[in-house]
Formats: C-alpha cells, sequence, structure tokens
C-alpha cells in the first residue's frame, strides 16, 4: 500500500471511530452521596452509605462521556433512628420493590472554568424522570472530583406515600449532594 493511501485509511478510521472518553475508579471511601431535607420545620441530612459508579469522562470530549450511578437505598442513614428505620420501608423508597436508585446520565455538557452538566435519567421506585445534574471538575494530586448539588422533588418519583405525600410533615423538596473522588483507570 502506499503512504497515501495507508494515511487516507488512518484519516478515515479516526473520523468513523467513535470519540473514547477516559474511564475513572471512584473511590468509594473518599467519595460521598448526600441528601438533605426539612422536617417539621428542622432540617436533616443523611448520606448513602453504599453506591457504585462507573464514569467515562474526558473534560476535553464531555460530550463522548457516559456514567451510571447505583445508590444502595437501604444504606441512607441520618443518624436518627427513627427515621433510618422508617426510609426503607413502604412508604419512603420501598427497598424490598426497588432497592437501588439509578442515574444515567449519557452526556455531558461543558459550561465553562471547570463547570459541566451531566444529562441523564435519574430512576427511584421504578420512577424515571429527566434529571440535568451540575457539577465542578477539577483534577489534581493524580486524581479527579467532581462534586455537584441538584434540588429534586420526591414526590415525582413516589418517595413519600400516604399521611407523607403532602409535604405536611416533611418537605418536598430534596437536595442531593455528589462529591466523587476517581483515580484514572490504566490505558485510558
Amino acid at each position: 500500500m502506499n503512504p497515501r493511501a495507508l494515511c487516507l485509511l488512518i484519516a478515515l478510521q479516526a473520523v468513523a471511530s467513535p470519540v473514547a472518553a477516559a474511564e475513572w475508579a471512584v473511590d468509594p471511601a473518599k467519595s460521598a452521596i448526600r441528601f438533605s431535607g426539612v422536617q417539621v420545620g428542622a432540617p436533616f441530612s443523611g448520606r448513602f452509605e453504599r453506591f457504585e459508579a462507573k464514569v467515562d469522562f474526558d473534560p476535553a470530549k464531555p460530550e463522548a462521556g457516559h456514567a451510571t450511578v447505583l445508590i444502595d437505598m437501604a444504606s441512607a442513614r441520618t443518624g436518627d433512628v427513627q427515621r433510618d428505620e422508617a426510609l426503607p420501608q413502604k412508604d419512603w423508597f420501598d427497598v424490598k420493590s426497588a432497592s437501588q436508585a439509578r442515574f444515567e446520565a449519557t452526556r455531558f455538557i461543558d459550561k465553562g472554568h471547570g463547570d459541566y452538566e451531566a444529562v441523564g435519567t435519574l430512576t427511584i421506585r421504578g420512577t424515571s424522570r429527566p434529571l440535568t445534574l451540575p457539577f465542578h471538575f477539577s483534577l489534581g494530586e493524580g486524581q479527579a472530583r467532581a462534586t455537584g448539588h441538584v434540588g429534586l422533588v420526591r414526590t415525582e418519583f413516589g418517595v413519600g406515600q400516604g399521611a407523607w405525600a403532602s409535604g405536611q410533615w416533611v418537605a418536598l423538596e430534596v437536595g442531593v449532594d455528589v462529591d466523587l473522588v476517581a483515580m484514572s483507570k490504566p490505558g485510558t
């Protein structure tokens, strides 16, 4: 094959191949997914003790990225025994029917200055809704960090049934804070 044809073939393969994103190994010990709300006028916060995340993200090519985060809903902890016992039950997370929440980002949008949006779908209790999670991405000391916050209306996902559906005792608005620390996987 002549050199010109070889160069053309390589160029065509580069155009035809999808852009690859960098794979990241999220460190659960350094990462957190937290939530906050208001119950009877008093703010409370909690965290999910168990979750896993698969992240393919290159800040130079965010449009090629993809992420899937699975959250063990039975691992929700607020430090209040009564609340922690209620959350897995049928009126709240109903972990017997749907043990995991799932956020799948199908694309990322660069907003500039290290700010991005993860655009995807959040599924809780079998109910899926579009969700855009704004986050800040930074690299340093051999690791990446993504921090973000999004507000949700819990009843849009069926969280809070019966007497808890009105917002009289527990506010409908819930905040979710994500703090993921990851290392680049070898070969990416």
